[in-house]
């Protein structure tokens, strides 16, 4: 399946407002939801289709370089970081890692691999094809990071609700208006950042060190990536959504209504295609971008628990990694 990328034309969405009513009692208000998680996915009910292997304990974290051909996947037991021949499945690389991962990013085709070391409270970049590693000590406990255009890397620190901007192996700047960061995404100079306990979207300019603006993102977003367009999609996990929005100004496009308990992420930049997957049914979903309204093209069945998606731009090769099972699933869209 292969798709030719057309115009996106604005999706104007109603915005609800709700209006919470107190009663007149001394009862204590309930404690605000936290952090969205993916679902417990349920005991596989359908076959998964594409090649499946057995790959290495909790894989997680997983993104595809283009230039390499190689996957990279976040593995534990120990901490490691798999450099897997896309094409084959088999792995070429082991990289040791200082703590556990679960989001990884391109710095750039050709790598490195950004990945943030969440109980070691640092940046680890890992060079492509060589392993060779670089380590800075970032913020408590980075959970994604991101490379924008000026080639700084801006790190998320969740557990201490800071950005970190690295550049050259040290931190130059900090952010510290965010409560609890998650996803983040680049849009050229700028990047924007899921706030997980505050449920918005905030986009930064970090070269001129200041937030564009923060709006609401749903119920309980996680991730997001950014389009051909520079608009920003957003696992809208807890609120079972895909959510659309524009960089700057900052707001709201559109919502698309995503049973599953929506979590992982992957774009094709080639075909213009947003892979989703569906933590609550063991299913990935992928999305024609290019038209006026997000179209669904293709859902496959995945191994369980598949927390993240990877693509190959070039050929359209999808990777599922399931949680529970330690399984590398490779679907040929």
């Amino acid at each position: 399946m292969r798709s030719h990328p057309r115009r996106l034309s604005v999706l104007v969405v109603a915005s609800v407002c709700l209006i919470w009513l107190s009663a007149c009692t001394a009862d204590p208000e309930p404690e605000p939801p936290g952090a969205a998680e993916p679902a417990e996915a349920p005991e596989l009910t359908v076959d998964p289709v594409g090649q499946i292997i057995d790959l290495a304990a909790d894989p997680e974290g997983m993104v595809f370089d283009p230039v390499t051909g190689l996957l990279a996947v976040a593995v534990r037991d120990p901490n490691r970081l798999l450099l897997v021949d896309g094409a084959t499945g088999q792995v070429q690389t082991e990289v040791a890692l200082p703590g556990h991962a679960r989001h990884l990013q391109l710095a750039a085709p050709g790598g490195p691999v950004l990945v943030p070391g969440e109980d070691s409270n640092a940046l680890i970049e890992v060079a492509l094809p060589s392993g060779a590693t670089t380590t800075t000590a970032v913020g408590d406990y980075p959970h994604d990071a991101t490379q924008v255009g000026s080639g700084l890397v801006v790190v998320g620190d969740e557990m201490g609700g800071t950005l970190s901007v690295v550049e050259g192996g040290e931190v130059i700047q900090t952010f510290d208006d965010l409560t609890q960061p998650g996803g983040l995404a680049p849009v050229g100079d700028l990047v924007g950042v899921i706030d997980v306990a505050e449920f918005s979207l905030s986009v930064y300019d970090i070269a001129a060190g200041e937030r564009l603006g923060r709006v609401a993102a749903g119920d309980g977003p996680t991730h997001l990536v950014a389009d051909n367009r520079g608009h920003l999609l957003v696992a809208d996990t807890r609120g079972d959504a895909l959510l659309s929005f524009r960089a700057d100004p900052v707001e709201v496009q559109a919502t698309l209504p995503l049973p599953g308990t929506p979590y992982g992420l992957a774009y094709d930049a080639i075909d213009d295609v947003l892979w989703v997957t569906l933590t609550a049914t063991n299913e990935v979903v992928g999305f024609d971008m290019s038209s006026g309204e997000p179209r669904e093209l293709a859902r496959f069945p995945t191994v369980r628990q598949p927390n993240t998606v990877a693509v190959d731009p070039e050929s359209g090769r999808l990777f599922v990694v399931g949680r529970t099972t330690g399984e590398l699933q490779t679907i040929q869209s």
